[in-house]
């Protein structure tokens, strides 16, 4: 079995039209995506249009979530953006998908725990504002109960691979959309991956067991981040441009 996940695209259509084309150089058929498609001041109506025709195994994000439950008035900037650009269809759709799901019989996919779909599950952040990985102890706590050998996760945007105690496989293939971002909970913080490309990974059942590789794809960020730049946010336009908050 091999195949590809993709997390994160937060509504940066050129970013996704990239990795999937990166992914079909590697001539791989299966997708799995792993939420926060749309959040973000870009172009989530064209993204939704890129994802909804592929019909992709997909979990929801919290800022999907946000999409359906929220009051417009009272969304946060990126999702109220996002939300204006989205048809009723493209929300339906976002509704009818699972908060986590079993792909092919061994592959938990999530968005970022079994149970708090805003939670880190690899990383912790400390009160200053350093984000780093959590110890094993705390990793494994939040994969009690997931009998499966392959676990793929998202949320904080950063590619990380974690092997279990156990011999289980945590995945989080990164931001196909977003190389940085800054964050007030549990307390103030900068994910920031340092460059501008595309991430995501490429998953293979081997005689060994499961293995993975992180791709990066290069693409026109600088075009995402003038368009950024032009919606009024210089945060995403800085972090579109080079991976750092600034």
């Amino acid at each position: 079995m091999r195949f590809a996940a993709i997390a994160d695209i937060h509504g940066n259509h050129l970013a996704l039209e990239a990795v999937l084309a990166d992914i079909r150089a590697q001539e791989i058929e299966e997708i799995v995506n792993l939420g926060d498609f749309f959040s973000g001041p870009l172009e989530a109506g064209k993204t939704a249009d890129l994802l909804m025709p592929l019909s992709l195994t997909s979990v929801r994000g919290n800022h999907d979530r946000y999409l359906i439950e929220q009051d417009p008035a009272a969304m946060h900037a990126s999702d109220a953006v996002a939300y204006g650009q989205l048809s009723s269809s493209h929300l339906s759709w976002i509704r009818n998908l699972p908060f986590d799901i079993v792909y092919r019989g061994e592959v938990y996919l999530c968005h970022a725990t079994p149970k708090d779909d805003n939670l880190y599950w690899l990383e912790a952040v400390s009160p200053e504002g350093f984000v780093f990985l959590k110890p094993i102890e705390a990793i494994e706590a939040l994969a009690e109960g997931i009998d499966l050998p392959l676990i793929l996760c998202g949320h904080s945007h950063i590619p990380r691979a974690v092997r279990l105690s156990d011999g289980r496989l945590i995945v989080n293939p990164g931001s196909v959309g977003c190389p940085a971002y800054n964050d007030e909970l549990p307390y103030y913080h900068k994910v920031e991956t340092g460059h501008p490309l595309a991430s995501y990974a490429i998953l293979e059942k081997a005689a060994g067991g499961w293995t993975w590789q992180f791709r990066t794809v290069a693409y026109d960020h600088m075009a995402m981040s003038a368009l950024a730049a032009e919606r009024g946010r210089a945060d995403w336009a800085g972090a579109l441009a080079a991976g750092w908050v600034r």
